[in-house]
């Protein structure tokens, strides 16, 4: 062999060795793949300005559909200083769609009820207008409204029973109190006293939209009562606001089921939770007193991660963290629905975000860190 070529023999098994570098350097390491390339689809879901990194936002709003770990995300809109930011929806659903609320509905009752507190035509400590309470001697007629809306009521309730046909709110939306929802709860007997403990309860919230009847139609007739509630949330709430795809739901003895159902876009739900960042201002129209969402953005007295049928982004002693409060930020707040609905509303972000889908337990766990990434992409003051 020529001379010349002799010092290439000796390089060869170094040469080889520094080949095999790039994929030793991740042996051991906890190096991950690079994220595949955004699609298309999901750039264009996304503002030009979404007030974020755009490419960061796309992979954020991404992730929520494509990770099979989270259950189905079904609809997405971002929203920042009043303007979309991202709108993103699931084959077969778009922005014409009616989403149900579930517990959603809830926020939307304590709003109405904030509405007649400023009408003059109900007061926040005072026992509201159930007749069976107020018979003589009736120790429910120390329950007032507050404890209503702050879930101490005291009154007995099982949300979620074990087998489940045995909790209290599948009896009632379903079985045998589905016909008269607010006759079911307003003879629950109590079991602790008024305002002394929290306990989450749908059958709360109906009780407060019966409520809402009572005050807005003196008739019995299901029709009447229906009317008059329909009639109040357009034309104080949705009306207003161009929630145009609203369509509240009432029980056969035409009270609104005011913990579970209501339908609604995606874009409304959004524009209902901009309706709150803003205290309930809108377009330089103030809809309810300020001082209304400021009380049900606070924390209750027994839960400090829940106000006034509204949950907190706050840590809670001995209480499962239905949002992400170890990450913060602490004045995010939320409406939150049964199987993964979330209207998530940070004032001083200037962010809404609402997702909308089918997620169970476990897979929420995997998407609340998902939805705070969102959340996260948008720097506070």
């Amino acid at each position: 062999m020529p001379e010349a070529t002799r010092p290439m023999r000796h390089l060869s098994p170094l040469i080889a060795c520094l080949a095999f570098l790039p994929a030793l350097a991740g042996c051991g390491t906890d190096a991950e793949a690079p994220p595949p390339p955004l699609s298309k689809e999901a750039m264009s879901a996304v503002a030009k300005n979404p007030g974020a990194p755009r490419a960061q936002l796309a992979r954020a709003v991404d992730n929520l559909f494509v990770d099979p770990q989270l259950g189905e995300t079904r609809a997405v809109v971002v929203m920042h200083g009043g303007y979309i930011a991202a709108e993103r929806y699931e084959p077969g659903y778009d922005k014409n769609t009616r989403f149900i609320s579930w517990s959603m509905a809830k926020t939307v009752t304590a709003v109405m009820i904030g509405m007649l507190v400023a009408d003059g035509r109900l007061r926040l400590d005072e026992s509201p207008p159930v007749p069976r309470w107020r018979r003589p001697g009736d120790p429910r007629g120390e329950i007032t409204l507050r404890q209503l809306l702050q879930m101490r009521s005291g009154l007995r309730h099982t949300e979620a029973g074990n087998p489940p046909y045995e909790s209290s709110e599948v009896r009632m939306l379903f079985l045998d109190g589905r016909d008269d929802m607010a006759d079911f709860a307003e003879s629950q007997p109590l079991e602790a006293e008024p305002g002394s403990k929290f306990e989450y309860s749908s059958a709360t919230s109906v009780i407060l939209a019966d409520v809402a009847a009572r005050v807005l139609s003196r008739s019995d007739d299901p029709d009447a009562r229906r009317r008059a509630v329909a009639d109040y949330l357009q034309s104080r709430l949705f009306g207003p606001l161009g929630m145009d795809s609203m369509v509240p739901e009432f029980d056969a003895s035409g009270t609104l089921i005011g913990g579970s159902v209501i339908q609604g876009s995606a874009r409304d739900w959004a524009k209902f939770g901009e309706f709150l960042r803003n205290k309930g201002s809108y377009r330089g129209s103030q809809l309810i007193p300020r001082r209304w969402i400021e009380f049900m953005t606070t924390p209750s007295p027994r839960s400090a991660n829940y106000g006034a049928q509204t949950w907190l982004n706050r840590k809670a002693e001995n209480e499962e963290d239905p949002l992400f409060a170890a990450r913060g930020p602490k004045d995010l707040f939320a409406a939150i629905g049964h199987m993964g609905q979330y209207i998530l509303v940070d004032p001083d972000r200037k962010l809404t975000v609402v997702r909308l889908g089918q997620s169970d337990a476990e897979e929420r766990k995997a998407l609340l860190p998902r939805l705070a990434d969102v959340v996260d992409l948008y720097p506070g003051k």
